[in-house]
């Protein structure tokens, strides 16, 4: 990767990402490159030049990516001229709602083509889903691209990935068919192979989409397509950009990358932003931008209205975790600590306000008392009471392997001598599946499962702000009284657990006692 230099692309419109028909790796051409000296290091490239980062990594996310062409004329370039394009790396998410129909509705659970095609029967549903993805992105691609020829290119490379992927399923459905072959072992195979077309077509659209409006857009296509190579995510970053030039031309890369690693296993649906994190800390970037479509806010503008919340403005990762967890997605926690660990601070700002620096999120302890945050989730409390728990060691962690093998997300925990609850998210069968195997290991416990919300005020040095005592007073005000209060040590979130149907009531109440009343004064 260089800042300088004179290397310049040259690929044809038309043939973007393409050799003869079909789309190549990112990385073909020179896969045995080995990254050079300069990638991110600081130290003086082939050409003598020195790749002090000057560069930001930014991600935007699918619902933002929907809006490209409203993302061309504030984002992508704006006002910029010339110099001013580059020295930026994009790293994109599917257009939204692609990727709930590769794999499931993120949100409903509805089945997309993995779904169906884990359904191990010999159906074709699948396949007429797959048919619903090609219909979606082309509608994606139309509406975005204005030229001809550009709609075109779009097209055969949504031809020639959603056909791939359809002779694929086939071979390892007629594989299977057999017998000896079992199905549910190549699944996350079949998952990470899915993912990566969404993320693949977003970028590619947006590279013919910048090109044509004059600007040296290079698809970076980290998903591995006809790739027999499985390397690290370290190298498939450093041989995609082992011959980029940042000073010349603008990346767009791709959210999902396959690597011996398999980010599908270890992080699901959040691999785009261990992605974005990855090459942010691997090329030294001088910041990390995460673009959304909104700015990350004292609470949700829905619940207690637009003209009442306020931006962050600057937060540290302590914060951003303790949102994390509670669904709000800042960044993904794993993510997070790549960057912290590189010490590269992170940005999330509004994509279609660019002249807004939205929040900084660093690494820095501290800052004044106050809550910065109000937001609350919806849980399940599964409560474990037994009379005989005190002083008998085990029950904890029978519960923690339950609730791991079962995939339940835990939120939060309180235990006392013979009770042990956790509030998790997840769905009620999972919580379920959970009670009825700790019952059968423990006859004589009580095992309770009932929904309820956590609101949580979460900032820096919460205890000088107190908390607990006007938080319970502003609840109490409101006619809420909760079910539970918990506190740690460390002062960056208080949480008061109250019955699901209160969740919005007490949002309201505490933004206004801990965020309007400041505001005010």
């Amino acid at each position: 990767m260089r800042l300088g230099g004179d290397f310049r692309d040259t690929t044809p419109l038309g043939l973007l990402g393409t050799s003869g028909g079909g789309p190549v790796a990112a990385n073909e051409g020179h896969a045995d490159v080995a990254p050079k000296a300069g990638i991110g290091s600081g130290a003086p490239s082939a050409q003598g030049e020195t790749t002090m980062a000057k560069h930001t990594v930014e991600k935007i996310g699918g619902t933002s990516m929907s809006r490209s062409d409203e993302l061309a004329e504030t984002l992508f370039i704006g006002h910029r001229e010339g110099a001013e394009l580059y020295n930026r790396i994009f790293v994109v998410s599917a257009f939204g709602g692609i990727t709930d129909l590769l794999l499931e509705n993120k949100k409903t659970g509805a089945p997309g083509v993995y779904a169906q095609f884990a359904a191990a029967d010999n159906s074709m549903g699948w396949s007429e889903a797959l048919d619903n993805v090609a219909k979606a992105m082309g509608e994606h691609h139309d509406r975005l691209l204005g030229h001809a020829a550009d709609k075109r290119a779009a097209d055969e490379f949504v031809r020639e990935r959603i056909e791939g992927a359809r002779s694929c399923l086939l071979d390892l459905q007629r594989l299977t068919s057999y017998g000896h072959f079992r199905l549910d072992e190549q699944m996350m195979t079949i998952r990470e192979l899915l993912s990566g077309l969404g993320e693949a077509h977003s970028a590619n659209t947006t590279v013919l989409m910048l090109r044509r409006r004059n600007v040296n857009a290079r698809l970076l296509d980290l998903s591995g397509w006809r790739d027999e190579s499985h390397p690290s995510l370290e190298d498939r970053i450093g041989q995609a950009f082992s011959d980029v030039d940042l000073a010349t031309e603008l990346p767009i890369v791709t959210g999902y990358a396959q690597c011996r690693e398999g980010l599908m296993r270890q992080y699901d649906r959040g691999y785009s932003e261990v992605t974005f994190a990855r090459l942010a800390a691997q090329t030294e970037a001088r910041e990390a931008v995460i673009h959304k479509e909104f700015h990350l806010s004292s609470a949700d503008p829905k619940i207690v209205g637009e003209d009442k919340v306020i931006k962050i403005g600057r937060t540290n990762y302590d914060v951003a975790d303790q949102l994390s967890n509670l669904g709000m997605e800042a960044i993904h926690p794993s993510a997070a600590k790549v960057l912290r660990k590189a010490n590269i601070p992170l940005r999330v700002a509004n994509a279609f306000e660019p002249d807004d620096p939205g929040t900084l999120i660093d690494a820095e302890a501290g800052g004044p008392a106050r809550v910065e945050m109000i937001t609350g989730l919806g849980l399940f409390a599964l409560e474990v009471f037994e009379q005989d728990m005190v002083g008998v060691k085990g029950y904890d962690a029978t519960i923690l392997d339950a609730l791991t093998r079962h995939d339940v997300w835990i939120v939060s925990k309180v235990s006392n001598a013979n009770t042990i609850t956790h509030y998790v998210d997840a769905p009620l069968k999972a919580v379920q599946r959970v009670e009825k195997e700790i019952t059968a290991k423990y006859a004589a416990a009580e095992v309770n499962v009932r929904k309820i919300s956590l609101v949580s005020a979460v900032g820096s040095d919460l205890s000088a702000v107190h908390v607990s005592q006007r938080g319970l007073n502003a609840l109490a005000a409101a006619g809420i009284h909760p079910i539970a209060l918990q506190e740690t040590g460390r002062h960056v979130d208080v949480q008061f657990i109250v019955d699901n149907k209160e969740r919005e009531d007490a949002i309201r109440a505490l933004h206004a006692e801990f965020v309007e009343e400041v505001a005010d004064h």
